[in-house]
């Protein structure tokens, strides 16, 4: 009976135009008892803002200032803190400073500490998160090292494809994802700030062969010959599909198409491992030519190089067998 009669007490935050008052009533000499019934509220309330959000030096409440502090601890009150556990924390700094993804680390700790578990997204805010990173910063251990996190999600860039014709990869058929059948290829730009200059890079699914060019600039035309010229040569049937992004250089596509025979499919806009191949595959040219690297400056027969030595390197994905030899022998089977 009581509990039925009992009215529900609700806090509200004090807002931008009630910090006003106060400032306004502080000045005017007002305590907080007196303050609190101007504004309808209990003088514990306006005693906590004060204590609160005050400047600290100068003991001057200014109401804009006591909103931005506000508004900063309301923030920071919905932000978990990540890694809380010392074991988990610690496990995840060695193994991000051994050069573990937080994908590596992720599946592994339940293997080296069982009944403990960690996701890689919360390894990566813990990695990003600017107050850990005063005290430690794992960031250029990762391996792409990017100094801000981009955001997650679509961008606004492009609301409808610019692509024309393009077929998801949704729509691609499932032997391809499993790798039995050769002929299909994933394809993308390597660029560098300090050059207009770009690499073009092909992979072969199945065997990993990789076919790498020099363009003089990321255009859709430059992209289109670079593709025909390194993959041309090849038998109807280890070339079949290939798979791209959304960038602007893969608007020629369908005439890569008429040239080569291909079909094309583009993967979802920034999920980067529905091509996970040539992701990995660039990854390895890097280590030959690192970020900042200027491209203009870089020879062909360099290139070619480059090429040759991941193409002529044993795989453990491939059982040791190097992708030369993997892919010489499909091209032996029609």
């Amino acid at each position: 009976m009581i509990l039925s009669i009992m009215k529900t007490i609700k806090y509200n935050h004090l807002s931008s135009e009630e910090r006003d008052k106060i400032a306004v009533l502080r000045v005017a000499g007002l305590k907080p008892g007196g303050i609190g019934k101007v504004l309808g509220r209990n003088k514990s309330t306006v005693s906590r803002e004060l204590r609160r959000n005050r400047t600290p030096v100068y003991d001057v409440y200014l109401a804009h200032n006591a909103q931005k502090r506000a508004q900063k601890r309301k923030r920071e009150a919905a932000r978990r803190p990540r890694l809380k556990n010392r074991v988990i924390r610690q496990y995840v700094i060695t193994r991000i400073m051994r050069g573990w993804s937080p994908e590596q680390t992720s599946g592994r700790i339940c293997f080296d500490h069982p009944g403990l578990s960690i996701s890689h997204e919360a390894i990566y805010q813990y990695i990003y998160d600017p107050q850990n990173r005063k005290e430690i910063d794992l960031v250029p251990c990762l391996a792409r090292s990017h100094r801000r996190r981009k955001n997650r999600g679509q961008s606004k860039t492009h609301s409808k494809s610019h692509i024309p014709n393009r077929i998801s990869i949704d729509e691609r058929p499932e032997h391809i994802e499993q790798r039995k059948e050769p002929g299909h290829w994933e394809a993308d730009t390597m660029i560098s700030r300090q050059s207009k200059a770009a690499i073009a890079v092909a992979t072969e699914r199945t065997s990993r062969l990789v076919k790498v060019g020099k363009i003089d600039q990321k255009s859709a035309s430059e992209f289109r010959k670079a593709l025909n010229r390194r993959l041309i040569q090849y038998p109807q049937h280890m070339k079949q599909t290939i798979t791209y992004d959304n960038g602007s250089e893969n608007v020629e596509h369908e005439l890569v198409n008429k040239v080569l025979g291909t079909q094309s499919y583009f993967c979802h806009p920034y999920h980067s491992w529905e091509r996970g191949t040539v992701e990995n595959t660039i990854g390895l040219i890097r280590r030959f030519l690192p970020k900042k690297t200027n491209f203009a400056t870089i020879a062909k027969e360099q290139i070619k190089r480059i090429e040759t030595e991941l193409n002529d390197r044993p795989r453990k994905c491939l059982a040791f067998k190097t992708p030369s030899e993997v892919f010489k022998s499909k091209c032996c089977t029609s």
